[in-house]
């Protein structure tokens, strides 16, 4: 569909472009491609807005002291046994090794030569959202899916593999909650989720399609079935738009916050012939767990490390979601390995590796389709798990259905462990390496071999916040107040400085992180 030069007029009315535009950028942030922008801007943006003032009534409730149950209102979806997902489209029958990441060039191009399956090309917790980044992002996909992504950096040149099939392609937009300030309609920024789906889509789905593949996303940050609702009418909204069939979008929905955990069903019945199954986001959702509840001193968790996917009502989560997703006849994904090889010292990246087997190993036996990874390196260990143990390309047939998971497990908290001195500095290392990191327009940072990015930050800024709001006590006998805290938050900030490289900015790193771990002010989420 292309509107005429009048309409097109008409649209553009009230639309500026802030950021600033090269050849390649103009091309893909094209008229025609700024009209459909301002289209699912004018026709979404009310819905999203009022979807984001719901979170906040839901929150105070929680800080009231509510709880969380499965909703009455859509019981008869959930107990109907008929309703399933779509097949899986092409290029996703089969998705048991996808990597993750940026999508800056070279990441594009070592994503999609690496020995995986799928390849998700991160606009959100992976990339800081500078006007650059995610304009640039659009033109490396653009290039990537025609197979004009080569380009050399220095001596070295950065090739796409052409002796295999390519892995498919899965776009991660931003969540709802972010704005694209530089793209603005009648006087207000655009969602960052729909500037990102409807760039994309609006260049790529047709070329997609010829190619054989789709346009497939993955949905992050949702806290109910409403918000997928919103998701499912701007994929039949653009599918209609350009003329076509609906379905041919498909939406992985993370389910990475504690309110989503009690809507599975609701979600994949709200996507119905968009769903392509349901993730673990295992940080973002004990990052949501902290967060919702952080007013109630029955949620205090221990160190991260000790926080695992065994800790009870993580391994209710996992098990709930593979249930549910097999019901269905949709994938059950589950989560990241953020290792980095540890190239200089074998016995520690030997136990790191074994690690990583054995969280997959868990995963592949506990009914999960596919697994991630952070970094190419990985994927042979992870693939070897998962092609021992699932011969066949998913495992719908793993019904699950001895799973029984109530309100209580989801919500049950006894996970043993202690609050350390040491989780506290390992929580202010995270959070100030990543901020430092995101100031600099990176938005994933190598920490102490992990690939630390805004779900692993918020995890750390929470976990502080709540052990000072609550004054709890660490291991050692110490009671950990404001003063602690920031007394250990600026010796972290200056060794950090200290051995950082010149003109780094962990002093304004810290400076902004210093405002979110004292058990005051706290920020829905750090990214905004």
């Amino acid at each position: 569909m292309v509107p005429t030069p009048v309409i097109e007029s008409e649209v553009l009315k009230d639309v500026n472009v802030l950021g600033r535009l090269n050849p390649q950028s103009r091309k893909i942030l094209s008229k025609e491609a700024s009209v459909f922008l301002a289209i699912l801007h004018r026709t979404f943006n009310a819905r999203r807005k009022a979807l984001l003032e719901r979170r906040q009534i839901r929150q105070a409730e929680l800080d009231k002291g509510a709880s969380l149950d499965f909703l009455p209102e859509t019981k008869h979806i959930r107990e109907n046994d008929a309703w399933r997902g779509p097949p899986p489209a092409p290029g996703l029958q089969d998705r048991r090794l996808e990597i993750t990441g940026p999508v800056d060039r070279k990441m594009v191009v070592n994503a999609l030569n690496a020995e995986v399956w799928t390849y998700m090309a991160d606009f959100e917790d992976a990339s800081a959202p500078t006007w650059d980044n995610m304009i640039g992002g659009q033109v490396n996909l653009y290039d990537a899916i025609r197979k004009q992504i080569d380009f050399k950096q220095g001596e070295k040149e950065y090739k796409l593999r052409t002796d295999r099939v390519l892995p498919t392609l899965i776009v991660r937009p931003r969540g709802w909650h972010l704005e694209e300030k530089h793209f603005v309609v009648d006087g207000e920024p655009m969602s960052g989720s729909l500037f990102d789906f409807g760039l994309y889509f609006f260049n790529n789905a047709e070329e997609l399609v010829k190619r054989g593949r789709g346009p497939y996303f993955y949905l992050p940050k949702m806290e109910s079935h409403l918000e997928a609702r919103l998701w499912n009418d701007a994929f039949n909204l653009a599918q209609d738009y350009i003329g076509m069939r609906r379905g041919t979008i498909r939406g992985t929905v993370l389910i990475e916050t504690i309110l989503a955990a009690f809507e599975m069903d609701e979600i994949i019945y709200e996507l119905r012939e968009h769903s392509s199954g349901l993730n673990c986001g295992r940080w973002d959702y004990i990052f949501s767990v902290i967060k919702r509840f952080r007013q109630n001193s029955q949620f205090i968790l221990p160190d991260r490390s000790q926080v695992t996917m065994t800790s009870p009502f993580m391994d209710a989560y996992v098990r709930l979601l593979i249930k549910t997703c097999h019901r269905r006849g949709v994938h059950a994904m589950g989560g990241m390995a953020a290792q980095i090889p540890i190239k200089h010292d074998k016995a520690a990246n030997d136990k790191a590796m074994d690690g990583v087997r054995a969280d997959k190993l868990r995963e592949v036996r506990a009914g999960h389709d596919g697994t991630w990874v952070a970094h190419p390196a990985l994927a042979p260990i992870a693939a070897e798990v998962f092609n021992k143990h699932m011969p066949t390309p998913n495992q719908f047939h793993v019904r699950r259905e001895e799973v029984e998971v109530s309100a209580n497990d989801l919500l049950n908290m006894n996970v043993p462990g202690q609050i350390t001195e040491n989780g506290i500095k390992v929580n202010l290392n995270i959070g100030i390496g990543y901020m430092e990191g995101w100031l600099r327009g990176v938005g994933c940072v190598p920490i102490n071999f992990l690939m630390e990015d805004a779900a692993t930050a918020e995890v750390s800024r929470s976990q502080l916040w709540q052990w000072v709001k609550h004054g709890v006590t660490t291991a050692e006998g110490k009671k950990v107040d404001k003063q602690y805290v920031l007394s250990l938050l600026k010796q972290q900030a200056e060794e950090l400085e200290r051995k950082g490289p010149k003109g780094n900015k962990y002093k304004l790193a810290a400076k902004y992180f210093a405002t979110q771990v004292t058990g005051e002010e706290y920020a829905e989420f750090l990214t905004s």
